[in-house]
C-alpha cells in the first residue's frame, strides 16, 4: 500500500472553532490526510466559514462541512484539533464540542492535537495518564489535569498524537496519518 493509499475510505474530522485557529495548524494535516487518501471534513460550532489566522493576523477564510451538533463520531475514522490560542480556549467553552471530542476516545479513535489545542482535551478529561506535549505554555495546565507533559516533537500515546507547534508539522502529519490508518486503539479508552 502506498502513501497515498493509506487513508482511503478513511473521514477525518477537524474540529475548529468560527475564529482563531492557527492555519497552518490546519491546512499541512489537511493535506496530508488528503495526500494519503483520506476525507477531510471542517466542523465548527457554526456554519458558514471560519476565519483562520497567521499567529495574530487574519489569514483565510475555509467553509465548514457540518456543525458539531449534526456531527456523529460514528462517521470518522479519527480527530485533528488544530491550534491557536483562541481556537481551543473557544472550543472547550462548548459542551457540544467538548463532548464530540471526549467520545472520540470512548470510542477508542485516533485524535491528533497541536500547539494550544489540548486545553480542548484538558476540558473533556480525556488526558489523565497520558503521555504529551504541547505549545510550553500548556505544561502546568497538562500536568495539573493528570497529563505527563514532555519536551518532543511528536508524541504518540496508543491513538493521541500531540505535538508542540508548527515548527513540528512534519512529523505531526506523518503521525497521525499512520494513527488514523491503524484504526481504533484500545489505550485511548483508558482516559475517557
Amino acid at each position: 500500500m502506498s502513501v497515498a493509499d493509506t487513508l482511503t475510505n478513511r473521514r477525518v474530522a477537524f474540529v475548529v472553532a468560527p475564529e482563531g485557529t492557527e492555519q497552518v495548524e490546519l491546512t499541512r494535516p489537511w493535506q496530508a490526510v488528503k495526500d494519503a487518501g483520506g476525507t477531510p471534513e471542517l466542523i465548527s460550532m457554526k456554519a458558514g466559514e471560519i476565519q483562520a489566522f497567521n499567529h495574530l493576523d487574519k489569514g483565510d477564510t475555509f467553509p465548514v462541512d457540518k456543525v458539531v451538533t449534526d456531527a456523529s463520531v460514528d462517521d470518522y475514522d479519527g480527530l485533528v484539533l488544530p491550534g491557536g490560542v483562541a481556537n481551543p480556549d473557544l472550543l472547550r467553552t462548548d459542551p457540544n464540542v467538548v463532548n464530540f471530542v471526549h467520545e472520540f476516545f470512548s470510542r477508542r479513535k485516533p485524535v491528533a492535537v497541536i500547539c494550544h489545542g489540548p486545553w480542548t482535551l484538558i476540558e473533556a478529561d480525556v488526558v489523565r495518564g497520558r503521555r504529551m506535549t504541547s505549545y510550553p505554555s500548556l505544561r502546568t495546565d497538562l500536568r495539573n489535569a493528570g497529563a505527563e507533559w514532555v519536551d518532543e516533537e511528536v508524541v504518540t500515546d496508543g491513538g493521541l498524537v500531540s505535538s508542540r507547534n508548527p515548527d513540528d508539522l512534519p512529523a505531526f502529519c506523518d503521525k497521525l496519518v499512520e494513527e488514523i490508518a491503524e484504526g481504533e486503539h484500545s489505550r485511548q479508552a483508558t482516559s475517557a
